[in-house]
This record gives C-alpha cells, sequence and structure tokens, in this order.
C-alpha cells in the first residue's frame, strides 16, 4: 500500500448536480474519494454553478474546498490568445493565476492530486514530489481531430486541426509526467499511439445510472413506435449527431413506417437542431425532461448517431443499463464489449443504420433479445464498484 492519505482534487467545474456524463464521473469519483481518504477540492465555477455549491458541499465530507468563478467564453478572439501561447482553446480557458496560487501553497500538504480533465494539469506544481493521478475523461485530441473530418469549411477544418495538434502534444507530455492514468480502453490504445506508457493505465469507464438495472424489463407491447435520443443539445458531438440523423436516417425510416416518432431530449437544444425538427415530420423536441423513464419505457428504440467524440458514451451505458434497443455507430459504442446483433446494433452506413431501426421496431423476437442481452452485458461489467476498485488501485498501487 502506498500510505496516501490527504489527496487534492482539481476539477475543470463544480462535480454537481450529476446530469451530464462528465459531470456524473467527477461526481461519484468526489463522492467516493471523500469516504475513503482526507480529500481537498478545488474546482472553478462556470455559469451559474454558484448557486448549486451549499447543496453540493451537504453531500460530501471535504478537509478544505476553494471555489473560483471563471467564465472565458469560446471565442476567436480567445483562440488567438491561446495560439499565442503556444497552448489548446480549453487550456487558455480554464487559466487562472490565482488557482495556481491556491494549488502550490496546497500541493505540499498533500500525499496525490487527482487530475480530473486534462486542462488542469497545468497546475500540478513542477516540484511537486507525491503522487500525480490523471484521469483522462477521453482522448481529448482525437476529438478535434474527428471533429475536423467532418468539417467542410477549409478555415474551420484548418483551426480544428490546429486545436486537435496542439491537445495532443499536450497530452502525450502530461501522461509522461502522471504516474498513474484512469481512462477508457479505447482512450488508453490512443494516447499510448502519442507515446504515453501503457504500464500507466487504470480502466475506467463513464458510466451512468445503475440502479435502472433493478427496475423491470421494458415491454414491447407497451411502447410505442417511436425512436429517443437524449443528450445535451448544445454539445457539438451531440448537435451533429441529431442533424446526421434528421437528414439522413430519418427520411429512409419514415419512408417505411410513416407513423414513427422521434423524440429528442434535452435542455436548451441548438438552434440547428430546432431548424432541422420543424423542417421535418414527427420530431419532437421534448426539452428537460425530469422523468427519463416515461420515454424509456414510451419508445422502441434508442439510437446513438454520434460521427465524433471519444470514451464511453454516458447515453449509451443508460440505453444499456435500461434494457431499450439501441441502434449506434461504432463511435457511439466505442470502448464497450458489445456483439453486434446481440447486445446493440452497430453500424456507420446511414442505409443500415435505418434498416436497423426498422428490424427493432417491427421484429418483437429480436427486440426483447436485445433487450435482455444489453442489461445482461451492463450487469456483468459495468458497474460502479469495479469503477472504484480500478480507482483504489490506481491510487494505492
Amino acid at each position: 500500500m502506498s500510505g496516501i492519505q490527504k489527496i487534492l482534487f482539481i476539477s475543470t467545474q463544480l462535480p454537481y448536480p450529476p446530469i451530464s456524463g462528465g459531470v456524473i464521473k467527477s461526481w461519484r469519483l468526489v463522492e467516493f474519494l471523500s469516504q475513503k481518504y482526507q480529500l481537498r477540492l478545488a474546482t472553478f465555477l462556470k455559469n451559474d454553478e454558484e448557486q448549486d455549491v451549499q447543496t453540493f458541499l451537504s453531500l460530501v465530507k471535504l478537509d478544505d474546498y476553494y471555489f473560483e468563478q471563471l467564465d472565458i467564453p469560446r471565442t476567436g478572439m480567445n483562440l488567438i490568445k491561446s495560439n499565442l501561447l503556444f497552448q489548446p482553446l480549453n487550456l487558455y480557458r480554464n487559466r487562472s493565476p490565482k488557482f495556481s496560487q491556491q494549488i502550490q501553497s496546497w500541493a505540499q500538504q498533500v500525499d496525490a492530486i487527482f487530475v480530473d480533465h486534462y486542462e488542469m494539469f497545468q497546475y500540478v506544481p513542477k516540484n511537486f514530489k507525491g503522487k500525480v493521478i490523471l484521469h483522462q475523461h477521453n482522448c481529448e485530441y482525437l476529438i478535434w481531430d474527428r471533429f475536423a473530418q467532418l468539417e467542410k469549411s477549409f478555415v474551420k477544418k484548418l483551426a480544428l486541426k490546429n486545436q486537435a495538434f496542439w491537445i495532443k502534444n499536450y497530452e502525450s507530455k502530461i501522461c509522461q509526467r502522471a504516474d498513474t492514468i484512469l481512462a477508457a480502453p479505447n482512450d488508453k490504445e490512443e494516447l499510448v499511439k502519442i507515446g504515453a506508457n501503457a504500464s500507466k493505465f487504470y480502466e475506467t469507464y463513464h458510466l451512468g445510472d445503475e440502479e435502472m438495472l433493478s427496475l423491470p424489463p421494458l415491454n414491447w407491447g407497451n411502447a410505442e413506435n417511436a425512436v429517443l435520443f437524449i443528450g445535451t443539445l448544445t454539445w457539438e458531438a451531440n448537435i451533429d449527431a441529431v442533424l446526421y440523423f434528421i437528414r439522413d436516417i430519418w427520411p429512409k425510416i419514415l419512408a417505411q413506417q410513416p407513423e414513427t416518432m422521434f423524440f429528442v431530449v434535452g435542455k436548451n437544444p441548438d438552434v440547428r437542431i430546432i431548424q432541422a425538427a420543424n423542417a421535418s415530420r414527427n420530431v419532437v423536441l421534448t426539452g428537460f425532461v425530469q422523468n427519463l423513464d416515461d420515454y424509456y419505457t414510451k419508445c422502441k428504440v434508442f439510437i446513438s448517431p454520434l460521427r465524433f467524440g471519444s470514451g464511453i458514451k454516458v447515453k449509451v451505458m443508460n440505453a444499456l443499463y435500461r434494457g431499450i434497443p439501441t441502434v449506434s455507430t461504432t463511435i457511439g459504442a466505442e470502448g464497450l464489449k458489445v456483439v453486434n446483433a446481440n447486445s446493440m446494433m452497430v453500424t456507420d452506413e446511414a442505409q443500415q443504420f435505418a434498416d436497423d431501426t426498422l428490424q427493432l421496431l417491427e421484429n418483437k423476437e429480436l427486440w426483447e433479445k436485445i433487450s435482455f442481452h444489453s442489461r445482461q452485458l451492463a450487469e456483468e461489467l459495468y458497474t460502479w464498484k469495479s469503477v472504484f476498485d480500478k480507482v483504489i488501485q490506481a491510487i494505492e498501487n
């Protein structure tokens, strides 16, 4: 055992409320670590997160904490400033001399620093003698690189490629500096390609609400001919996924099943999604939904038509937990040990995506098989206990 007792956890934002993938993971980690160690927490507060601070503090036991309001927008001017500093835009957007001073003063009082998100590695003091644990939520450069491949504007493609280049260099550097790294299997593979030491890695996953496993199985007869997407509708990868589905796949489904509905769940949808929904048939933007199970039970098929991104997708994990048969791209399903046509339908072709969705809308036997095996897979391999066991190993070994 390492003898680690005091940990400093640093993150880009308040890990509460746990309503999106990255925040859910950070929240569960803070909650777990605060029960096992003397934990100090330092995070930025973005947007209106200050209103959630007191609720958050009432739910965890911290030795000390530091919160700092920081809102540096993603603008062209800030992109230029970050380029002049030879660093990724997101590093610049999470840059604060005051925050750095606080970390410096605390660093000598802890045994380990837990870096949550690659942007926060800039605060690890160069002379820190304790253990540095890096939590890679994603292989970040890969997201930008994949985004660039889809972009048609030459100027935007160049800017995205430039960001991917800077992030790739930075991720390679911090992976070499970290003592241990927590990452999903697919992210580990990509990070090793750019110079990370494979022996430093401990497998981790972004999971969702595993309590859904305790809910009764879904019933084919109770569900409507409806397709479901759930996600943060201001995140570019989700915006692209919804637009791609409405433009290239949805018309093919409607041609065969014209009464089918498509429900898009998430608050504050991007204007491009609103325009696409208004221009299409049978697309409903629900806004924020308090009880998602209303839609898991209402719809026959969940979709994850993501064309760029990285890491494990919480929306897909929740679909597995609930047992709603899912059609996904390979990027939507990456990192998961799913079997095509057994625990999920996986394809990158628009026509096949439509065909797979139609099969699940029409074929009760296939629907029930995938519903059963998806829950079975989630229960066997993707629980928070398995994640926390790896976290302890990363800290203590």
